[in-house]
């Protein structure tokens, strides 16, 4: 019950987004099975806006899609901006625009496989909209999450904004090839890390120099057959 006027408007509220996600994890739960059938390994990039998603994924397709089928879903707001950076690489890619929306549901990962139609045995990668609040809570029936932060954001990040980083299987620390330029303490953030997260592996990359790039791809492949 409402404590300022005595009305029931919090209890409505909290029954509605109980209902919303039991909805969403039937959906989700249905993603995985079908994924599961046809051999496909989902995986669920989250990141703050800016934390270098989309080049890691071109560079990803770029070193890893020679050899393995890949496939992407790119979630942005607006525009297919980052679509066609993945299309120019090859990579068969569906783009989602949740308009205000500020994540991706499994019932837009549904629909998206219909129209992407993924190669069976393949790579799938989820890029959610960029903000690590929302995407944490919304399943979507990937196999695993992976939380990508950038050296030129706080390294209190895994402590503002637990859910995202409790939920994610890796993180990767991308743009270290900037740590020369910025303040930023990478051992600190891996406590924190820990702290809300002790299972996450912790991975210091560089999307665009290649630094630790093989580490991540062997993550990979230890989801799937990929090796």
């Amino acid at each position: 019950m409402c404590g300022t006027c005595g009305c029931d408007q919090k209890i409505e509220v909290v029954t509605l987004e109980q209902k919303v996600l039991a909805r969403n994890d039937e959906i989700a739960e249905a993603n995985r099975e079908r994924l599961a059938g046809d051999g496909i390994v989902a995986v669920n990039l989250m990141s703050s806006p800016g934390s270098g998603k989309t080049t890691l994924l071109e560079r990803t397709i770029r070193d890893v899609g020679r050899d393995h089928p890949v496939a992407v879903v790119e979630g942005d707001q607006q525009t297919p901006l980052d679509a066609e950076r993945i299309r120019r690489t090859g990579c068969p890619v569906v783009q989602i625009n949740t308009g205000a929306g500020c994540h991706l549901e499994a019932q837009m990962l549904s629909t998206a496989l219909d129209r992407l139609a993924p190669p069976r045995d393949g790579l799938l990668f989820v890029e959610n909209v960029g903000n690590l609040i929302c995407p944490a809570l919304f399943d979507l029936g990937e196999r695993e999450r992976v939380v990508i932060l950038s050296v030129t954001e706080g390294a209190d990040k895994p402590l503002k904004y637990p859910h995202a980083f409790a939920v994610a299987g890796l993180v990767l620390i991308n743009k270290i090839d900037l740590l020369p330029y910025v303040d930023f303490d990478v051992a600190e953030c891996r406590r924190h890390v820990a702290a809300v997260n002790p299972k996450a592996a912790v991975l210091e990359v560089s999307a665009t120099r290649g630094d630790a790039l093989p580490a991540w791809y062997a993550w990979l492949a230890q989801l799937s057959t990929l090796s």
